[in-house]
């Protein structure tokens, strides 16, 4: 079945109101971030998979290239 990418993080596939596998307890210390591409995640799976990507850092969901909205 498909999940909708408005209610879960596309990296970790965990609520976006809950918190990432790394965290224990949902709230500040894990907090959601947007992409300019508009994507959302939870902080740490993103930095996470944008530390393992060499080249170029882009969005797991769409491709396009990653930058933090301001």
């Amino acid at each position: 079945g498909s999940v909708a990418n408005d209610e879960n993080c596309g990296i970790c596939r965990m609520a976006f109101n809950g918190c990432c596998p790394d965290c224990k307890v949902p709230g500040d210390d894990c907090p959601l971030v947007w992409g300019q591409c508009s994507h959302c995640f939870h902080m740490h799976c993103i930095l996470k998979w944008l530390h393992a990507q060499q080249v170029q850092q882009h969005c797991p969901m769409c491709r396009q290239e990653w930058k933090f909205k301001e």
